[in-house]
This record gives C-alpha cells, structure tokens and sequence, in this order.
C-alpha cells in the first residue's frame, strides 16, 4: 500500500504553528487521567469536592477503521483532576500540578457507528461504542509510561488494552510539548467486529470472508502541545501517526493500513465544592 507518512507533515506543521502563536500571546484568550495515590487530607473540615476538565474542538482521523479517507468531526475530551471525599484527597487542586510517581487511572474511548454504505455497502453496520476501563501510571517531570484496559460496556462488548509512553518538553510553565509511542490491543470479539467479513456480508458486498483474530491491533506515535492559557482555560492539540498490524492490516475491509489523525480544542477547568 501506498505509504502515508507525507500526510503527517501538513497537519504537523499547522500544529506547530498553532503551538508557537499560543505561546507569542501569553495572554488570557484529547479519555480520564491519572488521579494519583490516595492521602490524606490536609484540611479534614473541608467538605467533598471534585475538580475536572471538559474540552471540546475539532478533529480528522480515518472514517473507519481502515479507511483510506479522513472526515472532520467534533472533538470531546475528559479529565478528572481532583477529588476530595471523606477525608482523603486524590489528585492536587493546583491546575497546574504536574503528576509525578504511581497513579491510578480511569480510562474511556468512543468509537463512533459505521455505517454499511458506499464502499462498504453490503456490510453489517456497526454500532456506536463506549469502551469504559482503568489504568496505572508512573510519571515523572520528564516522561511518563501508561497502561490502561477496558471493556466495551456499549457496543463491541470486547476487551482492548492499551500501552504507550511520553517524553516531556515544557519551554515555559505554561507550554508543554509531548512525544511517545503507542500500542494498541484487542481481544478476538473487538477484531472481529472491525475487522472481520463474516460468510454472508461477503455474499453480499465486494470483500471475502475474513476471520479477524486479536491481539496487536495498531502501533504508532503521538505529538501533543498543551497550553495553557490562564488557570482556568487551555488549548490542546495532538497529531498521531498510526499502523494496522496483523489480521487488522490483513483485512479486506482496510484500504489503507496507515492513518493519520489530528485534533485541536479548547479546554476549560471546573471545580466543585459542597
């Protein structure tokens, strides 16, 4: 197959830009992350409280998996940064706190429907879903590694994992840059369900039948930028190259085992107290 990689410099390139204007300025204008290792709390009176960032932009990737083709669509990020309940604080209220050491992490994806049309008419379309799990963490001010797992609660109702890694880079204290690989896991029944061609969609549509097994589903890399504007408001963006490998790439579904996605949106802090 024809290889993407020169798509990656485009959206590179205006990201970088993006970055580098954020940080000119220097005026007020992505799933759930590590929380940290419970302690205990400083202020015992203090009532519950909780402290979470919401985000949302715009984003391209692969309109299926597979698929030779990008689409534009909305971007809705999620992280949990703080909680104080009975006495115990997990996380750090500080919006800038950096995580550092073992960390205990939520972790969620959506994976929008596809539908059997077009140049998969013929196939089962396949519903939306949401894949709901945890993970651990260890960080450190110049690189983190993570591993998550979940289950498709809504959806596949298959179990996937993921690992990955990050070196950090912050030019001030409000810009930082990350850089680090990624992995991607699945079991038999998640392959199956995006990968594979069962004996009467093959009937049906211009592909055989194809038996998708788990395991490495993808490898890749991703570049984030994340700055932040004030303690409240933020812009982060990202950029991943991403590879199909075993019976992923082999599927007859995939035109195009190489993709590229990119995101940008703006980021809001809240917090809580009751």
């Amino acid at each position: 197959m024809e290889s993407s990689m020169p798509r990656i410099i485009a959206p590179l390139a205006a990201l970088l830009a993006l970055t580098t204007a954020a940080h000119a300025q220097d005026a007020d204008g992505t799933a759930l992350r590590a929380l940290g290792d419970p302690v205990m709390a400083t202020q015992a009176r203090g009532g519950p409280a909780i402290g979470f960032t919401l985000g949302a932009g715009v984003s391209s990737k692969p309109e299926y998996f597979g698929a030779g083709d990008n689409e534009a669509g909305a971007a809705l990020t999620g992280e949990l940064n703080y909680l104080r309940l009975g006495g115990y604080t997990f996380g750090n209220p500080d919006p800038l706190f950096q995580p550092q050491g073992f960390g205990v992490s939520g972790s969620f994806r959506y994976i929008g429907e596809r539908d059997g049309s077009d140049e998969l008419a013929g196939l089962d379309d396949v519903d939306a879903a949401l894949e709901i799990g945890a993970g651990l963490s260890y960080a450190t001010p110049v690189y983190e590694v993570f591993g998550n797992v979940r289950y498709g609660v809504i959806g596949h109702e298959s179990f996937v994992g993921e690992v990955g890694a990050d070196l950090f880079a912050r030019p001030n204290d409000r810009l930082t840059l990350s850089l680090g690989p990624r992995a991607l896991f699945g079991d038999d029944g998640y392959a199956e369900t995006y990968f594979g061609v069962a004996a009467d969609e093959a009937a049906a549509s211009r592909y055989n039948a194809f038996d998708a097994g788990g395991g490495l589903v993808s490898t890749g890399v991703e570049f984030g930028a994340s700055y932040r504007l004030n303690e409240t408001w933020g812009v982060d963006a990202s950029v991943t190259y991403d590879v199909l490998r075993n019976d992923a790439a082999d599927s007859p579904i995939t035109d195009d085992d190489e993709s590229v996605s990119a995101s940008i949106g703006i980021t809001r802090r809240f917090t809580l107290g009751f």
